[in-house]
């Protein structure tokens, strides 16, 4: 993977080596361990380039080349997605940043830690080459991007530089997670360095420990929790290691709590247990709302938009019973904009992370209940031939990867509720946290890094729209150059449906012509070649599958080239709908 590098410097360790303050920087980078620094060129950062290369080889961090900042800063999400861990990014100047807000955004709303490095300059007018240095230049660049990062810094020295990489680092891996930004002028990499300074060791910086919950918040959670016979756990936030997914399930069983799971955060607990009642998004129906209404307890685990979700399941004048919300993602509110949903009316608040919560109830709790056995579920095989729909993609997925380890990536909003058995941490990673298109692609590759960074067998399978893979479609490029095993699978309506099925709606509200809604949502004169582009990327692409009969043979073949080490593009033409509700009902 890692280009072949001539005489590095660090190699070769001579003592009149000259140094400069990227060579610093690169430094300050190697000592966080971080693995990879996804970039995309740029001049800006040129001499912080020449040190990853010259002085440190090209090795911890490796540079991962990426065709578009957007995709650069989405594949160190989806990396942090699989290991909780931040990689480092580089942007280039003003434009650089600019192609990559939307994915720092995504990362804010995810909350997902990565270290973004930015560049500008020279600040000092006197230095700056003609033209491009001075459209290049910006006074505040972190203000493209403060309202979504935890924290943002322009050094003005090598040494400052090297002092705000360990805060930012910090700052990005204390929970409540999300991107920090570290502005660098060309000026201090350029500097040369004529005494090396002296820096404390990184021993010295430790990320902090999450909090434990306070005892008197603790104990009156108890309390409720002791006292409830109906119990009900919103499932939210929380991390990928497989010790605090079996926390929350021993947590669900000894309550005997019904427990649901929100559509765009990653897996939270076992679709297949019977304490499992469904998958919500931001409306709440059938028995998952029956179940919310008849609880007499209600413990929120960092839910996304709690205070709606009270407010949708108890309206005006409907008693509520109490409830006890676990979060400290009050930390991130900057009010730029509203990712932080309505404010929850609640009784006990315990302020930190749901890992810490969930194992001091646990430990408060009266004697541990036997293990409840996961059952999974039986749902007929696929038949017929013609037009395929979103339903009938999901059954087959369902089948063709019921006795495969995967990690889905990403789901289109159409697919349907309770249409994954998902029996582990990374089973799925949830939607995309910005709402905007294109990055389910490159999420999809810093997934299957991470997955191959941490040992794991599961591949990773990016279920997307035909939109979102389009506008996402270099970032494949970076699979092939990985070597990573991933299947693409595109339900592919040639529509920006999301906005047709809006356009659709309101036209019928006014009693207007339905027909006319696809006009400007269609991608049709000519159809795009998805599978061409993909083979142009260097992936393997079968043919377009336009037949229900071809889809499971279809599926079944991708799944196994990707399990012997293939990127593969399947596309499935599937018609343009939502479908509205779960492909298995529970109770």
């Amino acid at each position: 993977m890692r280009d072949k590098i001539k005489n590095p410097a660090a190699s070769l360790n001579l003592p009149d080596h000259q140094l400069y303050g990227s060579d610093l920087i690169a430094e300050a980078l190697r000592e966080q361990r971080f693995p990879y620094i996804c970039l995309n060129p740029g001049a800006s950062y040129r001499g912080l380039h020449d040190s990853l290369v010259n002085h440190l080889g090209n090795q911890t961090p490796e540079i991962i080349t990426c065709m578009h900042e957007e995709h650069a800063v989405g594949i160190a999400q989806g990396y942090a997605k699989i290991t909780d861990k931040a990689l480092a990014v580089a942007v280039h100047s003003n434009v650089g940043l600019m192609h990559a807000s939307m994915g720092v955004f995504n990362a804010w709303c995810d909350r997902v830690p990565m270290l973004i490095l930015g560049a500008t300059g020279p600040l000092d007018a006197a230095k700056r080459r003609p033209w491009i240095e001075w459209i290049h230049t910006t006074i505040d660049q972190g203000s493209m991007v403060r309202g979504f990062t935890k924290w943002d810094d322009q050094p003005a020295s090598p040494e400052a530089a090297v002092e705000s990489i360990r805060r930012g680092v910090i700052l990005t891996n204390t929970a409540p997670s999300g991107p920090v930004y570290v502005n660098l002028d060309v000026s201090i990499q350029e500097q040369k360095i004529d005494v090396r300074p002296t820096f404390d060791d990184i021993s010295h910086f430790p990320t902090p420990d999450n909090a434990e919950p306070p005892k008197a918040a603790l104990a009156e959670a108890l309390g409720i929790l002791s006292r409830a016979k109906r119990p009900f756990i919103f499932c939210g936030r929380g991390g990928r290691s497989e010790a605090e997914w079996n926390n929350r399930i021993k947590l669900a069983e000894r309550l005997n709590a019904r427990t649901a799971t929100h559509m765009k955060l990653p897996a939270g607990f076992p679709t297949t247990h019977p304490l499992f009642i469904g998958e919500t998004g931001w409306r709440l129906k059938g028995a998952v709302l029956e179940a919310i209404q008849s609880a007499d307890a209600i413990l929120m685990l960092d839910w996304l938009d709690g205070g709606n979700a009270l407010k949708l399941a108890f309206p005006a004048g409907v008693a509520r019973p109490p409830v006890i919300n676990v979060s400290n993602d009050f930390h991130m509110h900057r009010g730029w904009n509203m990712d932080y949903g309505g404010l929850p009316a609640v009784d006990v608040s315990i302020p930190t992370v749901t890992s810490t919560t969930v194992a001091a109830l646990l430990d408060g709790l009266e004697k541990p209940v036997p293990a409840i056995p996961l059952q999974g579920w039986d749902l007929p095989k696929l038949e017929g031939k013609g037009e395929i729909g979103l339903m009938d993609l999901a059954l087959a997925f369902f089948h063709a990867t019921k006795d495969r380890e995967i990690c889905i990536t990403g789901r289109p909003l159409g697919w349907p509720l309770n249409a994954n058995e998902i029996t582990h941490p990374l089973g799925f990673l949830g939607h995309t946290g910005g709402g905007g298109l294109g990055a389910g692609t490159s999420i999809a590759v810093g997934a299957a890094l991470g997955l191959r960074e941490i040992g794991s067998k599961r591949r990773a399978v990016a279920i997307l729209g035909d939109g979102d893979f389009t506008m996402g479609l270099t970032a494949i490029w970076n699979a092939a150059t990985l070597k990573l095993p991933i299947l693409f699978l595109i339900a592919n309506n040639h529509s920006y449906y999301n906005d047709e099925d809006h356009q659709i709606k309101i036209a019928r509200h006014r009693g207007r012509a339905e027909e006319n809604a696809s006009i400007g949502q269609r991608m049709q004169g000519p159809e795009p070649d998805l599978a061409g582009l993909a083979r142009g990327m260097g992936l393997e692409a079968p043919d377009p599958i336009i037949d229900l009969a071809d889809l499971q043979a279809a599926l079944i073949y991708s799944l196994e080239r990707v399990e012997n080490g293939a990127a593969v593009v399947l596309d499935v033409r599937v018609r343009q709908e939502y479908v509205g509700d779960g492909m298995v009902e529970l109770s």
